[in-house]
This record gives C-alpha cells, sequence and structure tokens, in this order.
C-alpha cells in the first residue's frame, strides 16, 4: 500500500509535465508561459484570500455569517491556489473545477432557530425609544 501511494505521489507530476507538454506542443504555446501563466493565478488568488479570510474571519466573530461556511469556502480557494502553483495542466484544470463548483451555496453548515435572522441579510435593527411629536 506504501509503495503504491509513493508511486502515485511521485508518478503524477510526471503525468502533469508530459500531459503539459502534450497541450503546450499541441496549441503551439510555449511551456514556460503556461506555467508562468498558471503560477501568476495561483499567488494571485492566494493574496486575495489572505485578505479575504481575514475579513470573513471578523464577519463571522460579530455574528455577520457562519464561521464554518467562510473556512470551507476559504479552504478551497486556499487548495486551488496550490494546485495552480503546482506545475502541470491537470493540477490547473483541477484547480478550475474546484473554484467553478457551488459548493458554498445553499442551507448554513450551523444550525440555528427558526426565529433567528438570516446572516448577512443587510437588515439591521435598531433599537431606541419611539415617541411622537405633533
Amino acid at each position: 500500500m506504501r509503495v503504491a501511494m509513493l508511486l502515485i505521489v511521485l508518478g503524477f507530476p510526471l503525468i502533469d509535465l508530459y500531459a503539459t507538454v502534450r497541450v503546450a506542443r499541441w496549441t503551439g504555446v510555449p511551456v514556460y508561459a503556461w506555467l508562468a501563466c498558471a503560477a501568476i493565478a495561483g499567488l494571485y488568488l492566494l493574496r486575495n484570500e489572505r485578505t479575504a479570510f481575514r475579513a470573513n474571519t471578523v464577519a463571522a466573530m460579530h455574528g455577520e455569517q457562519p464561521l464554518l461556511r467562510g473556512l470551507f469556502d476559504s479552504g478551497r480557494k486556499v487548495l486551488a491556489g496550490v494546485l495552480f502553483l503546482l506545475p502541470g495542466i491537470l493540477s490547473d484544470i483541477m484547480a478550475v473545477v474546484l473554484l467553478a463548483l457551488r459548493l458554498n451555496l445553499g442551507r448554513d453548515f450551523a444550525p440555528r432557530a427558526a426565529a433567528a435572522g438570516g446572516f448577512g441579510n443587510g437588515r439591521k435593527a435598531i433599537d431606541g425609544e419611539f415617541r411622537r411629536l405633533d
């Protein structure tokens, strides 16, 4: 079992680079251009996700959005950024598929009461006293 895992871990980058060379030859795009564009995309994605993760964490701590949803979405984007940094077209395709999946829509991860308001729905309650002036 360990040998099979070792062959998979060591064989994937070689197969990925081979597929990249074949696609580059087929499309006429130089291999270094393909790898450089993917690396720039990965670095850009990781850089933007670092600042977005901070904002999502602060929003979750203030109760504006669920914490687990932000962590899951951030982890998905970081994994896609790392896949973009790996050299090869197969890892780039996996990163694009990971980014294209609509995993973060639908119900919340955390259970909540039926009377509780939605997270981040934009409506804020203003507490205060009311007095009519005529």
